[in-house]
């Protein structure tokens, strides 16, 4: 039975819960600044690095591991 409209679409953004973030990604992923390991800040949607004091932001489940993109702790 097919239906047209009821369904979201598949490539729009979730309002309702933040992208998920691979947790192996998360074991692989370290800061470019320290090689230190990050943690995952799913409130705010951040991997943070306490060593450099930096917190890297994760855009549509994206980490953008940039120190320029970065916000400062």
């Amino acid at each position: 039975m097919h239906h047209n409209g009821g369904d979201p679409m598949p490539n729009q953004p979730m309002t309702s819960a933040p992208a998920k973030i691979d947790p192996r990604l998360l074991e692989i992923l370290v800061c470019p600044v320290t090689r230190d390991t990050l943690e995952y800040d799913s409130e705010k949607q951040e991997l943070i690095s306490r060593k450099a004091q930096l917190a890297y932001p994760i855009r549509d489940g994206i980490p953008i591991m940039l120190p320029d993109e970065a916000r400062k702790l």
